[in-house]
Order: structure tokens, then C-alpha cells, then sequence
């Protein structure tokens, strides 16, 4: 099997989960994914082994949306949008992690995603301005690392841990 064929196997699906939670869109990630892995292919004499191929992988799959981006700017249709919902209870302290409030092996971040019962967290997530935004994609829907997230956005995991907290702090007083 060629090294090039495994590494596709092993981490596509990863890559693909990663591009979906920033774009939405499962074609434009599929087609995002072969073009991260065309790339890491052009460049696989440039990997050094100093973090994870996954690590490396989303950051070269984070430089194609982005160029994707440039590319293509969007447009806003206002036709068809749906009203936001209004949050019970439970919803309103989703994103607060109380101490020793969630249950055994359960991430507070996996016990916030298993009790949105709404759309608005992920619509405040999504109107969240860079970097939080993509920190909290990256950590609640990547299920990444900080030290993943911060060697993807080239910088240091203290840097990933501030930023998912001051973000979290902000989807929370928006939902209050």
C-alpha cells in the first residue's frame, strides 16, 4: 500500500469533519478534503514529523477554505431564513461548565453538544467574529486538542485554551 494511500485512509474522515464544522456544506468539504490531500501530497517532503499528521492536515485543510474563500466570495440571500428559536431552561446555561457537573468520561464541551436541544448556540457560535468562532468549531465540533487547535492556528495551546474560553463567555451573556 502506498504511505500516501494510508495516510488518506487513516485521516480523511478526520479532515472532512473538520471542513464540515466550518463550512456546513458536506460537497464543498468532500471536495475541500481532495484538495487538502492533493496538497499534503505536492508538500509531503515539507512534513517534518514536529506534530501530528492530523494537526498538519487541517492546517493545510484550513489554507484551501480559506483560499476557497478568496476565490469565491458569498453572497447573502435573506429569503427563507429561519427565525431563531427561543431557548428552554436547559439551554440558557448550556455553555456554563460548572465544576464536577458532569458525569464520569463525559467532556464538559460533549455534555454541553449531548443537551442543545436548539439551534442558537450554534447560530451564536456562528455569529461569533475569528478567531473564537473557529476555536469553539475546532474544540466542540472537531473535538480537538488545544494544543491541536493551537498548532493548527499557529499559535500556543495556552493561546487555544484563552481564546475557547473568552468565546465561550461570549455565546454565553449572548444567550442570557
Amino acid at each position: 500500500m502506498d504511505p500516501m494511500d494510508k495516510v488518506f485512509r487513516d485521516h480523511a474522515k478526520t479532515v472532512y469533519k473538520y471542513l464540515m464544522t466550518l463550512t456546513g456544506d458536506a460537497d464543498l468539504s468532500e471536495e475541500l478534503t481532495q484538495e487538502t490531500f492533493y496538497q499534503a501530497v505536492k508538500a509531503s517532503d515539507r512534513f517534518d514529523g514536529s506534530c501530528k499528521m492530523t494537526t498538519w492536515l487541517c492546517a493545510i485543510a484550513k489554507n484551501q477554505l480559506a483560499a476557497y474563500r478568496r476565490k469565491h466570495r458569498p453572497t447573502v440571500s435573506l429569503e427563507g431564513e429561519a427565525e431563531a428559536g427561543t431557548l428552554d431552561g436547559t439551554m440558557a446555561g448550556a455553555l456554563e461548565s460548572a465544576p464536577g457537573g458532569t458525569t464520569a468520561g463525559v467532556s464538559a464541551e460533549q455534555e454541553v453538544l449531548s443537551r442543545m436541544g436548539s439551534v442558537e448556540i450554534v447560530r451564536q457560535i456562528h455569529e461569533l467574529e475569528e478567531p473564537y468562532r473557529e476555536v469553539l468549531y475546532l474544540r466542540l465540533f472537531g473535538n480537538l486538542s488545544f494544543a491541536e487547535i493551537g498548532a493548527i492556528c499557529r499559535k500556543s495551546e495556552n493561546w487555544a485554551r484563552v481564546t475557547f474560553y473568552r468565546g465561550k463567555e461570549k455565546v454565553r451573556r449572548a444567550l442570557e
